[in-house]
């Protein structure tokens, strides 16, 4: 009894609640990587986790120093390329790189540096897109084309130990392509026994762990 008592109280202790203050929020997101156009046409990729989709909706938190942001806001066209587990060493190369020249100062403080072709430094294949202008990621297994229709400043203060802003950018999806090997055949369903995106959380890479169920609104 005298056991199963400080067992009971261990676990009632991990349960209990603390005030933290962690340096990001990152609680679990994919990762995308956002491909955009240069001035000069060649396309850059800007590694990111800050995204969400609503209906033929994605909303993306850019940096306000990052090339992809500038590219986006000058010209309204992205692919998002969605990565599996498999392909985070890849995506890790070109994680400290940068499309911007020179690199930003607080970027080049942490270890950035610029490139101008990101696809030969992670050993990406490009792949054209059928309604945007930005290059698709082939290894990628699912990619969404999307055109930008608003954007918009973070509201509220920014804090002040904070050396960037960010733009908020609503882009709509216009086409979306999937490898085949994770599309339920005769249909339109991604089967979600054989894919896997990648997460980032609090700055790790995961995969996914078992099913654990579906949804009432599940399709398949």
């Amino acid at each position: 009894m005298l056991m199963n008592t400080a067992l009971s109280k261990s676990v009632e202790s991990d349960r209990e609640h603390i005030v933290i203050k962690p340096s990001v929020l990152y609680v679990g997101t994919p990762v995308v990587l956002v491909t955009s156009l240069n001035p000069d046409g060649t396309t850059n990729i800007s590694p990111m986790s800050s995204a969400w989709t609503l209906f033929d909706r994605v909303v993306l938190g850019l940096t306000s120093t990052s090339k992809g942001r500038e590219n986006a806001m000058r010209e309204r066209q992205l692919v998002l390329n969605f990565p599996s587990p498999d392909l985070w060493q890849k995506i890790e190369a070109i994680a400290p790189t940068t499309g911007r020249d020179p690199v930003p100062p607080h970027k080049e403080k942490i270890g950035y540096r610029f490139e101008s072709d990101k696809f030969d430094v992670a050993g990406f294949t490009p792949q054209a897109a059928e309604l945007v202008g930005p290059l698709r990621i082939a290894e990628c297994p699912i990619q969404f084309e999307a055109e930008v229709v608003a954007s918009y400043e973070p509201g509220g203060e920014w804090p002040s130990d904070r050396p960037q802003n960010f733009r908020i950018i609503e882009a709509k999806v216009v086409r979306v392509h999937a490898h085949r090997s994770i599309v339920m055949p005769g249909s339109s369903h991604i089967d979600t026994t054989r894919w896997s995106p990648l997460l980032y959380v609090f700055r790790h890479y995961f995969g996914l762990g078992p099913d654990l169920g579906r949804t009432f609104k599940a399709e398949a």
